[in-house]
């Protein structure tokens, strides 16, 4: 059941949205050569707790840590450790916030680590100019296939490819809400869009093919292939007019 939400309760969102827009813009200035991902895991930690909030990802279905770091060909899932981050990797953070006033906000990005080569800074740019590209499609009237249609063709005419094991979906008083929301498919399908639908968008892509597998610790997800891949997302208000993103600061 995708369930829509009153002014009210968007509001109540939008302020757990607000703290994963600025705990992500802190992280931006954080992560750097020599850096590990479990030091990043305990400001952003400590940074939603000091806002009156807590991390939702931690304890959820028994993941252990309260942000996912996924380096490299790491798609998403993964787990902070004693990693060291080097000159030329990049860093897909991505964080919930569950706060005090009983609802969830989900976002991510991937940040580049000093210097990246310049076709990892392609798939980077592609990866979050296909997520604003399927915001924009988040409109009263389409349809949901009609962001991940969108998602896809953007992603592939750049000669990339969307992970399909993986997807967006709504979200609200829980994490995870109807609807799924494929990051590939064809157009005109799947339940229409109508105001007040909350929905977390996030392109998932890959430099090489979309194929994927979990490691033996059972959350980390990794390219087949060994390339590179990107994450983006921001959780999104469906409104009369334009869609809204939530996780961001004006």
């Amino acid at each position: 059941m995708i369930i829509l939400k009153s002014p009210e309760e968007i509001e109540k969102m939008a302020h757990a949205c607000r703290i994963i827009a600025k705990t992500i813009n802190e992280i931006r200035d954080i992560v750097k050569p020599g850096i590990t991902t479990e030091e990043i895991e305990r400001f952003a930690d400590d940074y939603i707790r000091s806002n009156e909030a807590l991390p939702a990802f931690k304890g959820y279905r028994g993941y252990p840590a309260s942000i996912c770091t996924s380096i490299n060909d790491e798609v998403i899932h993964g787990i902070p450790s004693k990693r060291i981050l080097r000159d030329g990797d990049i860093l897909s953070i991505d964080l919930g916030v569950y706060s005090r006033d009983g609802f969830y906000g989900d976002g991510a990005v991937t940040l580049p680590v000093g210097k990246i080569d310049s076709d990892v800074e392609k798939l980077i740019r592609v990866t979050e100019e296909s997520l604003y590209i399927g915001i924009d499609r988040a409109k009263v009237g389409n349809r949901v296939s009609d962001i991940s249609n969108s998602i896809q063709r953007h992603v592939e005419l750049n000669g990339f490819s969307v992970v399909r094991a993986f997807v967006g979906h709504g979200i609200g008083r829980e994490l995870h809400e109807e609807p799924q929301i494929p990051n590939f498919g064809l157009p005109g399908r799947g339940p229409r869009l109508r105001e007040g639908m909350t929905l977390a968008i996030e392109p998932m892509v890959n430099a090489g093919g979309y194929e994927v597998l979990v490691l033996n610790d059972g959350w980390t997800a990794v390219t087949v292939d060994g390339k590179p891949s990107a994450h983006f997302e921001h959780t999104v208000l469906v409104t009369q007019n334009e869609p809204v993103i939530l996780t961001k600061i004006d």
